[in-house]
């Protein structure tokens, strides 16, 4: 059982974070580059279901092995988002975006240890 708790609290994790992208969106629409076609609440959203949809594959034993995976590459690939995000920010909120760029890697590593106890 023990096993499971980094699959569960990464599964709650990442549902949480999903479901922020619906409920406070406009912190998230800050990050998307303008470069993206389309407007930033589509890439919120689009990145939130994303997000649903690798928490519930960790969430299910048959599939968490390829969640891990896919949690790990999705951390990986918002990474240049989180660097917009501390590049933009001003006054106390670009300390805590400067500050929030190493968690991604622990996160990486825990995604990959929940593929590799999968």
């Amino acid at each position: 059982m023990s096993s499971q708790r980094p699959a569960a609290f990464l599964a709650a994790f990442l549902g949480l974070a999903g479901v922020m992208h619906f409920a406070r969106p406009k912190f998230f629409d800050t990050m998307v580059p303008k470069e993206l076609p389309g407007s930033p609440r589509q890439w919120t959203h689009a990145s939130g279901v994303v997000e649903l949809a690798v928490a519930t594959s960790i969430a299910l034993p048959k599939t968490r092995e390829l969640g891990g995976l896919a949690a790990a590459l999705m951390f990986l690939g918002v990474f240049p988002a989180n660097v917009k995000q501390a590049l933009d920010a001003k006054g106390k909120e670009r300390a805590v975006a400067y500050a929030r760029l190493p968690v991604q890697w622990p996160l990486i590593a825990w995604a990959l240890k929940v593929r590799d106890n999968a």
